[in-house]
């Protein structure tokens, strides 16, 4: 049996890394960066005239380009178009980061935007960044119903606008950790010290994941929220 195919990704923050893994393909002349498959540039290092944006727009890399509420209509089109200037289908995917809060104020613009000029994108749901917060304990934590919302909301704005939604982006575990509130467990502010092993951002612990593949599923089973079914009570929904 062959082995599954297997792809990276990352963000690419430090610039300093990335070059020193940039390679030209002696077949094409393109440059690749070989850190990872697919690159993603974050949202605090998005300007059009910074060196992120210049240094994404000369890899031929399938690339990702994070959302946040404070980017503009219109500088995402400009953003799109340095990014791809051919309009190549798969080259970029915009991965949206508002919050569960947000993501209906900022999200059917910018989706409008991109399909009036014909922009070919492919569209992602982060919805942990934007739902990160500080727990009463100082523990940074994610609440999974504010996740669980901004992934609903996330398909029910491309269900009404007639796109596609193309991906979700997720941090994750296989372990039993305490890292975000709620799920099946309900875990609480209390709990989070039992084992909060993260170095940096909190994880869906496995059950957790599991009630997410559930939504996820259920959702495009029924092409567009609004529509989905309740999910069993063992899912923890």
């Amino acid at each position: 049996r062959s082995d599954p195919d297997f792809y990276t990704s990352h963000e690419a923050l430090l610039l300093g890394y990335e070059q020193a893994m940039t390679r030209v393909d002696s077949t094409t002349g393109d440059w690749y960066a070989t850190s990872g498959h697919m690159l993603w540039i974050g949202d605090r290092t998005r300007q059009l005239d910074h060196a992120h944006v210049e240094y994404f727009r000369g890899i031929k890399n399938p690339i990702g380009l994070k959302c946040g509420p404070s980017l503009k209509t219109d500088e995402l089109l400009k953003l799109i178009d340095v990014l791809n200037p051919d309009n190549e289908a798969g080259r970029l995917t915009l991965i949206g980061r508002f919050g569960h809060e947000k993501i209906g104020e900022h999200l059917p613009a910018m989706v409008r935007a991109v399909k009036r000029e014909g922009r070919n994108v492919v569209w992602s749901c982060d919805p942990m960044h934007g739902n990160t917060i500080t727990s009463n304990s100082g523990y940074k934590t994610r609440p999974f119903d504010r996740i669980l919302s901004e992934v609903r909301s996330f398909f029910a704005v491309h269900a009404a606008e007639g796109t596609h939604a193309g991906g979700v982006h997720l941090e994750m575990t296989g372990q039993n950790v305490t890292e975000c509130l709620g799920g099946a467990r309900a875990i609480t502010d209390e709990d989070l010290n039992n084992r909060y092993h993260t170095a940096c951002d909190p994880r869906l612990n496995a059950e957790q994941s599991i009630d997410m593949a559930f939504l996820i599923a259920d959702l495009l089973k029924q092409g567009r929220a609004g529509k989905a079914t309740p999910l069993p009570a063992a899912a923890g929904l």
